[in-house]
């Protein structure tokens, strides 16, 4: 895990600050500090992939893990169960749909990309609604951040899609905006 006093976690908080109040209008402290500290968590590929199956293999398919999370038809042993694989869903749904969304599939169809990036941010909206239910004892206070991430879960990943633009940018040692060169 990256410490909290890293200057990556500035640039990730900073980053989505700025791009999510300016050009998306979403100025909800909670919802920036969630999505830089969910950027900042998934630089550790042990946390992207930390649903496993009864196998104990690490889950990366969206599929695999909406049925792991079923704790009555599926394998979930309990709610609790239900509600950490459902998190994680929403989390890597929007961490993949806003920052690497070729990757989502392999089909060279466009039509076919569209589509599954379509039902990609479904499962992700539709998993934080579900977390945003459990809504009493220890889960009371951020129910309602994940009830806001659900509602604005598209608006969340366009923001990220800027954040992955300004970090491709930030790799070259000269970028180019309009007319004006920078070093």
């Amino acid at each position: 895990m990256i410490p909290e006093s890293h200057p990556l976690r500035q640039l990730f908080e900073d980053l989505v600050g700025r791009h999510y109040a300016h050009e998306i209008g979403i100025r909800d402290p909670q919802i920036v500090a969630y999505v830089s500290h969910l950027l900042a968590e998934f630089c550790d590929t042990d946390q992207l992939y930390k649903i496993h199956d009864a196998a104990s293999r690490p889950l990366a398919d969206v599929g695999e893990m909406l049925l792991e999370s079923d704790p009555v038809y599926g394998p979930a042993p309990s709610f609790d169960r239900e509600r950490q694989v459902r998190k994680h869903i929403g989390d890597y749904t929007l961490f993949f749909a806003g920052m690497f969304p070729e990757s989502i599939n392999h089909f060279r169809l466009h039509r076919h990309r569209l589509e599954n990036l379509i039902e990609w941010i479904k499962a992700g909206k539709e998993s934080y609604y579900i977390v945003s239910k459990f809504e009493h004892f220890e889960y009371a206070k951020v129910a309602p951040l994940f009830a806001s991430l659900s509602r604005n879960f598209e608006e969340c990943v366009y923001g990220l899609n800027m954040v992955k633009n300004d970090l491709q940018e930030m790799q070259h040692p000269i970028v180019r905006h309009g007319e004006e060169l920078i070093m």
